[in-house]
């Protein structure tokens, strides 16, 4: 349960802040971690503020926190969205005067530049918690078209864009799929990011010569047809993959 506490201003740097675009994977569906405004009504991505003493990554990973309850995610900077005009109408503001946790709006009057996140979360493991100006913390999928603050709906395609471009160079699916997974369930996650369907020889093939998987002796049971094997990631070498990129292109 959240608390009502006085936003101070005085804490944070001015025309800086945060937004954070946190998937998940569930049911075969994208899904983004959204919060739903008491008073507006509408959809907002989690964000927050620059501390005097924070570094933007200590900020996001707050942020994050906060809404989640998960430590040591997959968070990348990707994008500052500066329009000037991007922020001259906040509605969220009143949600906060509502609250009682905004004493003094003015400091909301600044031009605010937003430096955007992304972050890759187990679906499973969250749980969603909503902050002083919301009801409810939901996850909605990506086709989902939903009333959004700002330029959020921006922020979240320009995310999902990033997401893509990173099947190019990185390995996905850490912190997206369960520890134990299925080909089929990887290749699902795969074609849900890149919106296209991928042939399953090809795509296997190529998820093998990376080398960042370990096949594992069990089966996945409980299915009408022959039991999949189930396969885990190989953190060592996912992580070198991280590192060193990917080669070859979806």
């Amino acid at each position: 349960m959240t608390t009502t506490k006085p936003f101070n201003s005085a804490n944070y740097l001015n025309h800086i802040s945060l937004d954070c675009v946190i998937f998940g994977f569930s049911n075969n569906e994208l899904k983004v971690l959204l919060l739903h405004l008491k008073y507006s009504k509408a959809y907002t991505l989690p964000g927050g503020f620059l501390g005097n003493n924070e570094t933007l990554e200590e900020a996001a990973k707050r942020i994050v926190k906060e809404r989640t309850g998960l430590d040591n995610l997959f968070l990348r900077q990707f994008k500052i969205f500066s329009d000037p005009e991007r922020a001259r109408s906040n509605k969220a503001v009143m949600d906060g005067i509502m609250a009682g946790a905004i004493p003094d709006p003015s400091f909301f009057d600044n031009r605010f530049i937003s430096i955007g996140f992304y972050a890759l979360v187990d679906f499973s493991k969250v749980k969603p918690t909503p902050d002083l100006f919301s009801d409810r913390c939901d996850w909605i999928g990506l086709n989902n078209d939903v009333s959004m603050l700002l330029d959020h709906k921006q922020i979240i395609q320009e995310a999902h864009t990033t997401l893509r471009l990173q099947l190019n160079q990185q390995p996905i699916g850490l912190k997206l799929l369960p520890k134990k997974f299925t080909m089929p369930e990887l290749q699902k996650l795969y074609e849900t990011i890149l919106g296209r369907e991928l042939d399953r020889r090809n795509f296997q093939r190529k998820m093998l010569n990376y080398n960042i998987l370990d096949k594992l002796k069990e089966r996945k049971t409980g299915g009408a047809h022959k039991s999949p094997y189930l396969y885990s990631f190989n953190i060592e070498r996912y992580q070198k993959a991280l590192e060193d990129g990917l080669s070859g292109i979806w």
